[in-house]
């Protein structure tokens, strides 16, 4: 299955997590995820599959939209609600001119340090696995850009926010120099993702309706191992089992099979992004059949429609994205990603993906805190 889901994420679980049950969900190792949420944090968590997983390089900076909870009095350690203090809690009546000026300060382009807990890495290593061990973490700040910090709302000590933000943006670290600059300690008590590029709350769908619409209900809550495993046919155990499997029954007992949804195919279809609406600040063509062959193939076609235009989509027929295509010169289009599952299609365009690659082995690796 090779297209694009929208997930509502739940509190509680990693992305990775999420990217795990919907492996075993869809019966597909091939899947990774667009931008790391927190455990913390809800919402939208884009999911590429099969061949479209090869979309992941087009989305690295996307533009990101959050709406959250900022609690002032004490801040913590991973710069969020799941953190140890790090400051004496006081007790904070907040005015909410006081916090709309502090809030001014962090619009537009600004200098921000990363969180110690984050994916930011020091030496090669990762900033949270040393936070972790209590060593010492100094991250250098980085230019950001918040293009929009809303406060929605004051109440006593608690502000709610809108927030849009360029790629690379830390809402933790906006929270925890927000408690500095009212000089009472903050720290982000809620985050939830409203948008993700294109995609927005609108588009996703929760664990559970993936997984009766592929018809395997029993699959979308379970253990959060790291490990790829798929489900296969186990015998009930008197305790039940991690597949939350039913016990066995007591001889003579009267039992009450329950109903389990069967999914479609047109069920689970219904899901997924339509591919037309991918992209969508790039043009798109429909290939004929004798251009479609050329494209898959790896070979230059002509787009005389597209002149102007430095990539395009590729499809054939009204659903099926074959290809992003580069003009290379006047009305000369190369591909520069097939999408299709056969691999010698990397080989021929000379474009070994190695976004898609890296892309796909970190959403393998849970990074407790990371990039929100």
């Amino acid at each position: 299955m090779n297209g694009v889901l929208i997930i509502d994420k739940p509190a509680g679980l990693t992305s990775h997590d999420v990217v795990n049950r919907a492996r075993r969900i869809l019966q597909q190792r091939s899947i990774g995820h667009l931008g790391t949420l927190d455990p913390m944090a809800t919402g939208v968590l884009p999911l590429v599959t099969g061949s479209l997983t090869r979309l992941a390089q087009f989305y690295t900076t996307s533009e990101k939209t959050y709406e959250g909870t900022i609690r002032f009095g004490f801040a913590t350690d991973t710069y969020d609600a799941e953190g140890e203090a790090t400051t004496a809690p006081q007790e904070v009546c907040l005015r909410a001119e006081a916090v709309e000026a502090a809030a001014s300060r962090f619009r537009g382009v600004i200098e921000q340090t990363p969180p110690p807990f984050s994916a930011k890495k020091i030496h090669g290593v990762p900033a949270y696995k040393l936070a972790r061990k209590q060593k010492e973490v100094v991250l250098k700040p980085v230019q950001v850009e918040i293009k929009e910090f809303t406060i929605l709302a004051v109440e006593a000590d608690r502000a709610r926010f809108r927030a849009r933000v360029a790629s690379g943006t830390y809402m933790r670290s906006v929270a925890h120099e927000m408690g500095r600059e009212l000089a009472c300690g903050a720290h982000l008590e809620s985050l939830r993702r409203t948008a993700v590029a294109e995609f927005t709350l609108e588009d996703a769908h929760t664990l559970e309706e993936l997984a009766n619409a592929a018809g395997n209900s029993s699959l979308s809550k379970g253990s959060t191992e790291t490990a790829v495993s798929f489900p296969s046919s186990t015998t009930a155990s008197p305790e039940g089992t991690p597949d939350n499997s039913p016990p066995v029954p007591l001889a003579g007992a009267m039992t009450k099979p329950e109903p389990r949804p069967v999914g479609t195919p047109e069920a689970l279809e219904a899901l997924f992004i339509h591919p037309r609406k991918l992209l969508p600040d790039l043009p798109s063509v429909t290939a004929d059949e004798p251009t479609a062959a050329r494209i898959r193939s790896g070979r230059t076609v002509n787009l005389p429609e597209l002149s102007r235009a430095r990539l395009v989509k590729v499809f054939a027929g009204q659903k099926e994205l074959i290809a992003i295509a580069t003009r290379v010169a006047g009305t000369l289009f190369h591909p520069k990603i097939v999408l299709t599952t056969q691999a010698p299609q990397d080989a021929v365009c000379g474009n070994s993906d190695k976004v898609s690659e890296i892309f796909l082995d970190n959403s393998m690796s849970a990074n407790h805190h990371s990039r929100n």
